[in-house]
Formats: structure tokens, sequence, C-alpha cells
């Protein structure tokens, strides 16, 4: 009788788990839904006419943050920029929201806010930040691609601009039935790991230009502006804001090449982080940017910051970003044209980092991590904060962390320690 009852309840337990058990003998009655990428199909002409200045505004998305003289400035992802009067870091007032719903990037130079907007570079005059002013759109002058989102295995291939004023803005993801979805035409399969897409995103004397985290990919050096694209390096002419050209582009590889993710600067050369390690730029022709040289690894997501003559890149494996295993590479970049490893340290997950002072501070998983890093071959972990943080800037005074919705501001302490001034909880 055992024997008997056991195939029943097998097959009772294997109904349990499914959302959709039945008698009958036809899958196709079973729900097995699977997610599908729709295009989000938008209009340049009601973007371009959606941008204002309005009241500060709540935001629940993810975000870059930007420093400009007294002014706090955070980049909600496609969303819009959030300013803040951050004189007193302690408490830092909400001021203003600059509605710009393709925008993932910003410089300042002397008061001239730069951003994207999809396609678009807009300009703002922020010398009066209770009265922000427009001052110029430069239509189509970036390269914009709207980015897949991870891990949807079907991409609905039947949607797409009608006309030269529509573009693909985004994706939108969608669970249909599988039933649905296979052997139609409409619906392409693909896998989000082998596809690839991009999109656009220390100053000279007398200049006052802002500082960014170490996902900026926007960079303002003398009169030029630079900006990532895809395997290549966009140098735009800003000396007349109200008139801006492009006048290079600075090829960093081919399809096969690392993408191009970060930028910073310091003296006469950018530093590029890129997905197959750093690349370095000469900048003293500013229009006309040179390569110079890189440093390599296998595939993986890594921001880069440079003191003197090192530079610290972090680099992170998973998902989309690679194989490789989480650590934070040092390298010595004292000749300039053949950068070489000090050394490596392991570290789950990092992201975004920071140095100031041969301190070192990377955002794990953990929170933020303080290295001392005056020996390059030797960094030493030297303390831990937990919080909530994707990036930093190390100002001279204080620095500033970033998570999603969320700012956080630090004093310096001694024996590497950081104490909290502020929060800021969208």
């Amino acid at each position: 009788m055992k024997n008997k009852l056991l195939p029943l309840v097998l097959v009772v337990t294997m109904c349990l788990q499914l959302t959709n058990c039945n008698t009958d003998d036809d899958s196709n009655d079973l729900i097995d839904p699977v997610a599908v990428t729709v295009p989000v199909i938008k209009s340049k002409t009601a973007m371009r006419n959606a941008i204002a200045i309005t009241n500060p505004q709540p935001t629940n998305a993810d975000g870059k943050i930007y420093v400009y003289d007294n002014l706090l400035f955070y980049i909600a992802q496609n969303s819009g920029i959030h300013v803040f009067n951050n004189q007193n870091p302690a408490n830092p007032q909400n001021i203003a929201f600059i509605e710009l719903e393709g925008v993932n990037d910003i410089s300042i130079k002397n008061d001239i806010l730069y951003a994207d907007n999809y396609m678009d570079l807009v300009v703002f005059d922020i010398s009066n930040v209770s009265d922000i002013e427009l001052v110029n759109i430069e239509e189509d002058i970036l390269v914009f691609y709207a980015l897949y989102p991870d891990d949807i295995l079907y991409y609905q291939s039947n949607i797409y601009p009608d006309n030269e004023d529509e573009f693909i803005a985004g994706h939108a993801i969608v669970n249909m039935e599988r039933t649905e979805v296979e052997n139609n035409p409409e619906f392409y399969y693909w896998s989000s790991d082998v596809f690839i897409t991009f999109f656009d995103t220390a100053a000279s004397a007398g200049n006052n230009i802002g500082v960014g985290g170490s996902y900026a990919k926007f960079q303002i050096y003398g009169d030029a502006l630079y900006t990532l694209d895809d395997y290549k390096l966009n140098t735009f002419n800003i000396s007349d804001y109200n008139n801006i050209s492009l006048t290079s582009e600075t090829w960093m590889g081919g399809w096969f090449g690392g993408v191009l993710e970060t930028t910073f600067i310091l003296k006469d050369y950018l530093f590029i982080g890129a997905t197959d390690g750093m690349h370095i730029v000469d900048l003293q022709d500013e229009f006309n940017p040179t390569y110079t040289s890189s440093f390599t690894h296998a595939t993986g997501c890594d921001p880069v910051v440079v003191e003197q003559n090192t530079a610290y890149i972090t680099v992170r494996g998973g998902n989309t970003c690679g194989a490789i295993e989480d650590q934070v590479n040092v390298i010595d970049v004292s000749d300039i044209s053949s950068p070489v490893e000090h050394s490596t340290y392991f570290l789950s997950n990092p992201y975004g980092l920071g140095i100031r002072n041969h301190v070192l501070y990377v955002c794990n998983d953990d929170g933020i991590n303080v290295f001392d890093a005056q020996n390059p071959n030797n960094i030493i972990l030297e303390n831990t904060y937990q919080t909530i943080s994707k990036d930093v800037i190390p100002l001279s005074t204080h620095l500033i962390s970033v998570g999603e919705n969320v700012i956080h501001q630090y004093n310096y302490a001694d024996n590497f320690g950081l104490e909290l001034i502020s929060t800021l909880q969208f």
C-alpha cells in the first residue's frame, strides 16, 4: 500500500510547487510568464519643452553628486538635478530642482552648468540660484543609446520610432505568457550579457570648475568639455556656451575593446576608467587630446582616481561587469607612457572611490572603507563605516558620499576617522 501511495504523493507535491497545476494534459494551460523588454518611444519636441526649473522636489531615482562652490548637486538619473545650498554642511538647504528627464551627468564652469539630456547638451546659467536660467540647447550633439535592462531574455522588436522627432528613450519590462512570446517574430530572443549598449556622457588658472565623483562622465579642462561615448572620447569647445562645437573624437579601441565608463583629470592628463582597464589621454592640446597609454585587466566595471604618481582603480565583477575577482588596483603612473601595477587589494563588490592626502576611500557593500595609502605597495584597511554608499567626493574641508536617494557628509577625524555631519534622505 505504501508503494502505491508514493507516486501520488510526488504528483501532489509537484502540483503544489507550480503556479497553476490541474489535471489537464494540455501544457499550454500552464501559466509560465517571461519578462520582455519593450522600447519606450518619446518625442524630442516634448522632451525639450518639458525642461523646467521648479521648487525642490522629492526623488526616487539613483543619482550622482557634484560640488561647485557652496552648491551641492544630486543628479537623479533620468529625472533631474536637485540643487542644495551647502554653505553649512551640517544643514544643507534644498533650494531648486531642474527638470531634465534625460540627465545622467553635469559639469560646471564659471556659473555655467552643462548637462546631457538624452542626445542634447543643455546649458544653464546658475549665477543666481534663485533664478536659474536655461540659456542654450545644443540639439542632437551627443550620441544616445537607451540602455537595456539586465537579465531580460526577450526584446519586442516591432516597436520603433516613426519619424525623426521620435526616439527610444528607454525600455519598460512587461511580463507575458511564454506561449505568446515564443515563435512570434515580434519578440526577439537575446541575452543581455552578449549585448553592449552605451550612452553619452583640475582646472586651468582663472577658471572656477566644479568637481564630480569617480563615476563622472563629464569633465571640463580650460575651454574644453569632455564626454564619453561608447569607445571614444568627445571634445567640445565651450568657449562660447551659446555656440558649442565638437572639435575632436579620440578613439580608445574597437568593438572588442573595453567600454569607456568614467573620467578623472589630474594636471594635463585625463584618466578614463573602462571595462578593460584604465586609459590615459594627454590634454596639452585641450581641443585635440591624444591617447597616451593604458593599463589593462580582465573585463570589469572600474572607476579611477589619481593622486600624485599613483592611480587607484576599483574593479568589480559579476552581472554585466565581467568575471574578474573584485579588487582595488594600485597603479604607478610616474611614467605616464607605461603605467605598471603597484599592488592589488581584494575587496568584495567595490564601487566608487576617492583619494585625499594618501587616504583612500572606497565604497562597497560594507559601507565606506578607509585605507592608509601612504605605501602604494601595501595599502592598509584602517576603518569601515557601515552606510549605503556608492561613491564619494573627498573635498579639502570634508567628505561627501552618495547612495540611492541619500547623501551623507563627514568631517575628517584622527586615525583615519570620519564623523557624520549631516544626512540628506530623499
